[in-house]
């Protein structure tokens, strides 16, 4: 028979922050305001990516490698308030309804774990909506929300703190130039 384990000391302290990815309340509320809003942010982003594609030249111009930061910091303040943000530079938003992958507690990238609860929140994290839950929900809305389907690639964390914006612009503008029908 194993032996019982001790009760942990009640003590006055209480450790503030004890998860390291516990999120304020308020983020919960707008990431789900995204999320209601799927449908819109998805024809709002196709708009800003064909603008962002148009601007090739001037990114060539100036060069991707300068427009980094400042692009970067516009991209980072934009989507940490929308979608609560972790800049991991490979954004997925178009195919998880626009409901941040990133923001798991596990950093699951394809799909809840098992432990969602019965309420639809984390099991890590009680009191947040387990993100894929939402992602599910989000898609549903969404033109284009077969696209959760699709199997995402693993986190490359080498590319964390880069502007998705413009990784996926010079690829879209290189994709183009591809098929030849480039400017």
């Amino acid at each position: 028979m194993a032996a019982a384990k001790p009760a942990a000391t009640n003590t006055a302290y209480k450790p503030e922050g004890v998860s390291g990815i516990h999120r304020a309340r308020s983020r919960y509320t707008i990431r789900l305001w995204s999320v209601r809003n799927a449908r819109l942010l998805e024809w709002f982003y196709a708009r800003f990516a064909d603008t962002l594609l148009g601007l090739h030249w001037f990114w060539q111009a100036v060069g991707y490698k300068r427009a980094e930061r400042p692009v970067k910091a516009v991209e980072k303040f934009t989507k940490s308030i929308l979608f609560d943000c972790r800049m991991c530079g490979q954004c997925a938003l178009s195919s998880t309804g626009m409901s941040c992958p990133m923001n798991c507690p596990k950093s699951l990238r394809n799909g809840p774990c098992g432990g969602v609860r019965d309420n639809g929140n984390c099991e890590v994290e009680p009191d947040m909506p387990c993100v894929w839950v939402q992602a599910w929900r989000g898609s549903q809305r969404m033109k284009t929300g077969d696209k959760i389907l699709n199997v995402q690639k693993p986190v490359d964390n080498s590319l964390r703190n880069t502007s998705s914006w413009l990784r996926v612009t010079a690829q879209a503008a290189a994709d183009r130039d591809k098929a030849g029908t480039g400017a």
